[in-house]
């Protein structure tokens, strides 16, 4: 499995973060990338950083976005060499 160059920090119950993961699920398909979902709510940092702003997709550790997710937006990213 690849390494997971894509982090989708959502929480149950969320559909945007269920439209994100979509976004997730096809972009990093479509690029052999490896991802991984965190639930923010299982952490009290991860809650009090993100609060209200699930979904934050981040690629290589850069944010890409948040509440909706741009596809190019994360394609993009995903297209550049990781740093």
């Amino acid at each position: 499995m690849p390494e997971s160059r894509v982090v989708l920090y959502s929480r149950a119950g969320c559909h945007l973060c269920e439209e994100a993961r979509s976004v997730v699920v096809e972009e990093c398909d479509r690029a052999g990338a490896g991802w991984r979902e965190v639930d923010v709510d299982a952490d009290p940092q991860l809650q009090a950083r993100y609060g209200e702003y699930v979904p934050v997709v981040e690629v290589d550790g850069t944010v890409q976005g948040f509440w909706h997710l741009d596809p190019v937006r994360v394609r993009e990213a995903l297209d550049s060499q990781p740093t």
